[in-house]
């Protein structure tokens, strides 16, 4: 019989802590899960050759299936299964361990929010999305997916009963805070060593070509062929067929099953529309969150206009 794994463990532990925080005071419970998440991140920052940062829900569970595919075939990795990142431990000549994080739990862990020095002479790709569609999306994975102490750490709303409207106007979890994050990265960006920015948007018109900006960016020389195979196999056709499969597998990562499999808002990959978002509000909330776009995101992604 193996022994657990160092990363194993750490999940042990924080999934220990996050059960046993909920007896403590709620702010100092908040503060302790918050600090072991940050700690963990830090743990696998540490032993990382590249990081993809993003807010949740701005096609990060995309890029990881698009690099998964290219470095699985491209090292010899049996089967489609996907596995998450930070587990290439068995590792092999070329194949770099990339650390995807959303970028809100590294704080609490170092006391400060200095992206230069948390990163590093590391590459960084930071994944951006139009922030009103990134909280659309936001909304249905806080309604169908997200798992109630994920909502108390993170400040979401307790109760289900929030309207689209009220959740990506909200400045704990919509557009405001979205918009807080963006500026944050635009604020750092002149200070990084490495970094390169990719818009969802750019990567849903030409798939191919910012998939190779990315793979380029991390020290990989990737052919037409194995860039079209990746593109090819991470389409949301089959990102939804794996959803679906993984629905009736116990073993499957939480993370790529649906919340219902009865209920497309439940999954992980719902449509990827870009400017979706018009689709779920009125006119006059549209020109409501068009000025707040205008008038606070840094104008450096090109979201304001």
């Amino acid at each position: 019989m193996s022994l657990p794994n160092a990363f194993d463990l750490r999940v042990g532990l924080r999934q220990l802590i996050s059960h046993g925080s909920v007896a403590l005071p709620r702010d100092t419970g908040i503060r302790l899960e918050r600090w072991f998440r940050g700690y963990e991140e830090k743990k696998k920052l540490d032993a990382s050759d590249g990081v993809v940062a993003s807010f949740g829900k701005s096609g990060r569970t995309w890029v990881r299936v698009l690099l998964w595919r290219y470095l699985a075939k491209k090292n010899g990795y049996a089967g489609d299964s996907i596995s998450g990142f930070d587990e290439f431990r068995d590792r092999r000549p070329g194949v770099p361990v990339l650390f995807f994080t959303h970028d809100n739990y590294l704080k609490d862990y170092l006391s400060h929010d200095d992206k230069a020095v948390i990163y590093g002479d590391l590459p960084v790709v930071l994944l951006v999305r139009d922030p009103r569609d990134t909280a659309v999306s936001q909304f249905f994975q806080w309604k169908h997916r997200m798992v109630a102490r994920k909502k108390v750490i993170n400040d979401y709303p307790l109760s289900d009963d929030v309207s689209v409207h009220d959740f990506i106007s909200s400045p704990q979890a919509g557009i405001p805070k979205i918009i807080e994050f963006m500026n944050d990265w635009a604020t750092a960006a002149p200070r990084m060593q490495k970094l390169l920015v990719v818009k969802y948007e750019d990567l849903r018109a030409d798939t191919k070509g910012q998939l190779r900006r990315i793979l380029e960016f991390f020290g990989q020389h990737p052919t037409d062929a194995e860039l079209e195979d990746a593109v090819s196999f991470a389409s949301i056709d089959n990102m939804r067929r794996m959803e679906v499969e993984n629905a009736k597998k116990a073993s499957a990562q939480r993370s790529m099953k649906p919340g219902n499999a009865d209920d497309p808002s439940s999954f992980k990959v719902r449509r990827g529309k870009v400017g979706g978002w018009h689709d779920y509000v009125s006119e006059e909330q549209a020109e409501e969150f068009d000025r707040l776009v205008r008038d606070t995101l840094d104008p450096v992604y090109g979201y304001s206009a």
